[in-house]
């Protein structure tokens, strides 16, 4: 037995398969430790394979694991993609929806609509392709945990950050609907609401920022473990704020 723990608490995750989308990213690297000291088995999704294939050179020749490379933003390549994944790994249990990003942006008004579409394309339209792709699937094994990452400023708008804002208070409420129309078929659909976190890429953007009331991408990890587990199976629709000391 292979267990992982979060908050303290060990899960595992044997005989389970998790697929990840952004899986290369900062939180996307914490979320796929944590399930491989659980013990599961995985499908990594980035745009670029060759990303995957840097940040898990370790985990290439486990039989258990399958990188694949799609643009989570084309309905035509999640369709192949859900394809993919059902052949090469068989099924899915847990879907992890990380793919997203984060771009300041500029007032409402100054905001052209290709930005206003990346923004929602990239964070609440990869979560609706892909999440549409696999649901059949979990309704027909019975069973199945779904996870979203939505974020704070979801939850109230930003100067300069509207489309980033609407784009993850859309990702709530397609949470929450999930999560109503899925229950009764033995799917769970919860999400995570992260604060800021404790990134590279945040530090050089926030030079002067008190970096210690950050999130770690390990702690996010931690709350989606546990939300993918059997320990949270009473748990449906549910914005889980992670906000660290901030």
């Amino acid at each position: 037995m292979v267990e992982g723990t979060a908050g303290g608490t060990t899960f595992d995750f044997s005989g389970r398969i998790v697929l990840i989308t952004g899986a290369a990213g900062n939180l996307g690297a914490a979320v796929t430790a944590a399930f491989v000291a659980a013990g599961a088995s995985l499908a990594l999704v980035e745009h670029r394979l060759d990303s995957l294939q840097a940040a898990y050179a370790g985990l290439a020749e486990r039989p258990d694991v399958h990188f694949f490379e799609a643009d989570l933003t084309d309905e035509a390549a999640v369709e192949r993609l859900g394809e993919a994944v059902l052949r090469q790994a068989g099924r899915v249990d847990v879907l992890v929806n990380l793919a997203g990003g984060f771009k300041m942006g500029t007032p409402v008004h100054e905001t052209g609509r290709q930005t206003w579409e990346f923004m929602l394309n990239l964070n609440a339209g990869t979560v609706f392709l892909v999440s549409r792709a696999f649901i059949p699937h979990m309704i027909e094994r019975g069973s199945g945990k779904i996870v979203n990452i939505a974020g704070k400023p979801g939850l109230e708008g930003n100067p300069r950050a509207a489309a980033y804002s609407a784009a993850k208070s859309a990702v709530l409420r397609l949470t929450e609907s999930m999560a109503a129309e899925l229950k009764s078929s033995g799917i769970n659909v919860n999400c995570v609401v992260p604060g800021t976190m404790d990134t590279p890429e945040n530090r050089e953007a926030m030079p002067k920022a008190r970096v210690e009331k950050w999130v770690s991408p390990d702690q996010v990890a931690s709350v989606i473990l546990f939300l993918a587990s059997d320990a949270a199976a009473a748990i449906h629709g549910a914005a889980v704020p992670i906000y660290g000391l901030g």
